[in-house]
């Protein structure tokens, strides 16, 4: 009777809403603060995926599975895999994550990305270590948290993976991403990466976690760098392309 009480006053008092839709609903808590119905109008990738970056492609578009862009393109990493397109809902749970400062989205983020790894069956077990995407020292102070790793965690605490985030290191500033075209982008993250232990990755295999995905760029790089310590193969996981 009083944990019914004390749950009304509070709803009264705190009233909960959708992050997104602003929607008045009882049913949500910190953990959860998008409503179903925003969930559902989330839709994701369906195959066929090119064979490198992971973005739906038209059987008739591509060769050999590989979609036209990935042709025009040198990448390090050996194959790319998202959950969702980058539109949407998806992308304003994104926006707000990482912009907002909303960290509660982490699992409910987290839980749409494993959701899809469930459903494809990706073979997450077969990598060594997972590494997120890492911020620079002066943007992680200022955002105060790295969004690919709290993905990270969640993934690798479902899969009982091994997470390691202090190795992979970005040592530059780069310009944000999203207002360079592709060519830009390359030379934007060129260097921008090093290991503080590379012995410690040789002859491993390494899944890479990021948000989006969008030209491939900041992941290739990280790749490179990954494979020029003697890494076998680099997989990448991100929650949208």
């Amino acid at each position: 009777m009083f944990k019914r009480f004390f749950k009304t006053l509070r709803e009264i008092i705190y009233p909960r809403y959708c992050l997104l839709c602003r929607k008045r609903n009882p049913l949500l808590d910190a953990d959860e603060p998008v409503c179903s119905g925003c969930i559902a109008k989330i839709i994701p990738i369906t195959s066929p995926f090119c064979k490198k970056c992971g973005r739906k492609i038209l059987r008739f578009d591509a060769s050999g599975g590989i979609c036209a862009e990935c042709y025009k393109s040198q990448f390090h990493f050996d194959r790319a895999f998202a959950g969702y397109p980058y539109d949407g809902v998806i992308k304003e749970l994104i926006h707000q994550f990482k912009y907002k400062n909303k960290i509660a989205l982490g699992k409910c983020l987290s839980g749409l990305l494993i959701e899809f790894t469930k459903e494809y069956r990706l073979p997450l077990d077969g990598c060594d270590y997972v590494i997120p995407i890492p911020l620079y020292a002066a943007k992680l102070r200022e955002r105060e948290f790295n969004q690919a790793q709290i993905l990270a965690h969640y993934v690798t605490c479902h899969y009982k993976l091994i997470q390691v985030d202090n190795n992979l290191q970005r040592i530059r500033n780069t310009a944000t991403q999203t207002e360079l075209d592709k060519r830009l982008r390359l030379e934007n993250v060129r260097g921008a990466f090093k290991l503080k232990n590379p012995q410690a990755l040789k002859d491993k295999t390494i899944l890479l976690i990021d948000d989006v995905l969008t030209t491939g760029a900041t992941a290739s790089e990280a790749a490179r760098v990954l494979k020029s310590a003697g890494v076998t193969a680099v997989y990448v996981l991100t929650l949208a392309n």
